[in-house]
Protein backbone atom coordinates (compact mmCIF):
# COMPACT_ATOMS: atom_id res chain seq x y z
CA UNK A 1 0.00 0.00 0.00
CA UNK A 2 3.33 2.43 0.74
CA UNK A 3 4.15 1.83 -3.09
CA UNK A 4 1.05 3.03 -4.20
CA UNK A 5 0.96 5.49 -2.22
CA UNK A 6 4.16 7.06 -2.89
CA UNK A 7 3.70 6.39 -6.82
CA UNK A 8 -0.10 8.19 -6.86
CA UNK A 9 1.47 11.01 -5.09
CA UNK A 10 4.12 11.49 -7.30
CA UNK A 11 1.79 11.54 -10.45
CA UNK A 12 -0.77 13.53 -9.00
CA UNK A 13 2.09 15.97 -7.92
CA UNK A 14 3.58 16.01 -11.41
CA UNK A 15 0.31 16.50 -12.97
CA UNK A 16 -0.33 19.70 -10.89
CA UNK A 17 2.91 20.61 -11.28
CA UNK A 18 2.26 20.46 -15.08
CA UNK A 19 -0.91 22.29 -15.28
CA UNK A 20 0.79 25.01 -13.22
CA UNK A 21 3.63 25.45 -16.16
CA UNK A 22 1.49 25.55 -19.16
CA UNK A 23 -0.51 28.74 -16.90
CA UNK A 24 2.90 30.24 -16.30
CA UNK A 25 4.18 29.88 -19.62
CA UNK A 26 0.90 30.45 -21.13
CA UNK A 27 0.10 27.53 -23.16
CA UNK A 28 -2.49 28.13 -25.61
CA UNK A 29 -4.45 25.06 -24.85
CA UNK A 30 -5.09 26.31 -21.09
CA UNK A 31 -5.38 30.00 -21.80
CA UNK A 32 -7.81 30.06 -24.70
CA UNK A 33 -10.25 28.33 -22.27
CA UNK A 34 -9.62 30.40 -19.17
CA UNK A 35 -10.60 33.76 -21.57
CA UNK A 36 -13.35 32.09 -22.30
CA UNK A 37 -13.99 30.88 -18.97
CA UNK A 38 -14.03 34.86 -18.12
CA UNK A 39 -11.39 34.04 -15.65
CA UNK A 40 -9.26 37.46 -15.36
CA UNK A 41 -6.19 37.40 -16.51
CA UNK A 42 -4.46 38.70 -13.38
CA UNK A 43 -5.75 35.68 -11.61
CA UNK A 44 -3.61 33.38 -13.74
CA UNK A 45 -0.01 33.91 -11.77
CA UNK A 46 -2.15 32.96 -8.49
CA UNK A 47 -3.72 30.21 -9.98
CA UNK A 48 -0.33 28.65 -11.15
CA UNK A 49 1.31 29.44 -7.57
CA UNK A 50 -1.55 27.61 -6.20
CA UNK A 51 -0.90 24.78 -7.99
CA UNK A 52 2.81 24.56 -7.98
CA UNK A 53 2.87 25.22 -4.30
CA UNK A 54 -0.24 21.95 -3.53
CA UNK A 55 2.67 20.28 -6.45
CA UNK A 56 5.24 20.86 -3.64
CA UNK A 57 3.47 20.06 -0.71
CA UNK A 58 2.13 16.89 -2.04
CA UNK A 59 6.01 15.64 -2.70
CA UNK A 60 6.76 17.15 0.99
CA UNK A 61 4.06 14.84 2.08
CA UNK A 62 6.10 12.50 1.40
CA UNK A 63 7.99 12.86 4.07
CA UNK A 64 5.66 15.42 6.27
CA UNK A 65 2.49 13.53 5.87
CA UNK A 66 0.93 16.63 7.87
CA UNK A 67 2.08 18.80 4.45
CA UNK A 68 1.17 16.56 1.83
CA UNK A 69 -2.65 16.47 3.64
CA UNK A 70 -3.42 20.04 3.45
CA UNK A 71 -1.46 20.28 -0.14
CA UNK A 72 -4.09 17.19 -0.82
CA UNK A 73 -6.96 19.50 0.54
CA UNK A 74 -5.93 22.93 -1.08
CA UNK A 75 -5.70 20.87 -4.81
CA UNK A 76 -9.12 18.97 -4.58
CA UNK A 77 -10.47 22.44 -3.35
CA UNK A 78 -8.92 24.28 -6.57
CA UNK A 79 -9.80 22.21 -8.80
CA UNK A 80 -13.20 21.71 -7.59
CA UNK A 81 -13.03 25.02 -8.23
CA UNK A 82 -12.22 24.26 -11.93
CA UNK A 83 -15.12 22.86 -12.31
CA UNK A 84 -17.63 25.11 -11.12
CA UNK A 85 -15.60 27.75 -12.99
CA UNK A 86 -16.35 25.38 -16.20
CA UNK A 87 -19.88 24.51 -15.40
CA UNK A 88 -20.40 28.17 -14.67
CA UNK A 89 -18.89 29.05 -18.22
CA UNK A 90 -21.39 25.97 -19.74
CA UNK A 91 -18.63 24.15 -21.45
CA UNK A 92 -19.51 21.04 -19.84
CA UNK A 93 -17.66 18.97 -22.47
CA UNK A 94 -14.57 20.61 -20.22
CA UNK A 95 -15.73 19.10 -16.98
CA UNK A 96 -13.54 15.97 -17.03
CA UNK A 97 -10.26 17.76 -17.61
CA UNK A 98 -9.77 19.38 -14.21
CA UNK A 99 -11.44 15.66 -12.80
CA UNK A 100 -8.62 14.23 -14.36
CA UNK A 101 -6.29 16.36 -12.77
CA UNK A 102 -7.97 15.92 -9.11
CA UNK A 103 -8.28 12.57 -9.27
CA UNK A 104 -4.55 11.09 -8.53
CA UNK A 105 -4.49 13.59 -5.54
CA UNK A 106 -8.27 12.17 -4.09
CA UNK A 107 -6.19 8.82 -4.58
CA UNK A 108 -3.63 10.23 -2.52
CA UNK A 109 -5.47 11.54 -0.14
CA UNK A 110 -7.07 7.88 0.47
CA UNK A 111 -3.91 6.21 0.33
CA UNK A 112 -1.68 8.35 2.48
CA UNK A 113 -5.01 7.64 5.65
CA UNK A 114 -4.98 3.64 4.91
CA UNK A 115 -1.46 3.28 4.61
Amino acid sequence: MFTAHVVVTIVGAVLAAFSAGSVFFHANWVVEPLREYRVPRSWWPWLGAAKAAGAIGLLAGLFVPAIGVAAGIGLVLYFAGAVITVVRARWFSHVPFPLVYAAPVVASLVLGFTA
